[in-house]
């Protein structure tokens, strides 16, 4: 199984990172712990969306989908509720 999943920071309101990973547990606990140098700034984090996926091709594309600015502020409209 290959997820596609979206992290918000809980220093910087509304900053979303947008990753995928085959083990979506330890992804988050590599982000949250400084593993990941391109979040490292941004932690501590919390899951607030993920899409689960068979291919790992289409888990790709649909992450890079999601990274496209367009696609990012509707993921915002659409888990608003869970960026409070």
């Amino acid at each position: 199984m290959y997820y596609v999943y979206v992290l918000k920071s809980k220093i910087r309101e509304n900053w979303l990172y947008v990753g995928r990973s085959d083990d979506l547990k330890t992804r988050i606990n590599r982000h949250n712990n400084g593993g990941v140098k391109s979040t490292k700034a941004y932690r501590p984090f919390v899951l607030v969306y993920y899409e689960s996926y068979l291919d790992k091709k289409d888990a790709s594309k649909r992450e890079i989908e999601l990274k496209k600015h367009q696609y990012k502020d509707i993921l915002k409209k659409q888990i608003k509720n869970s960026l409070y």
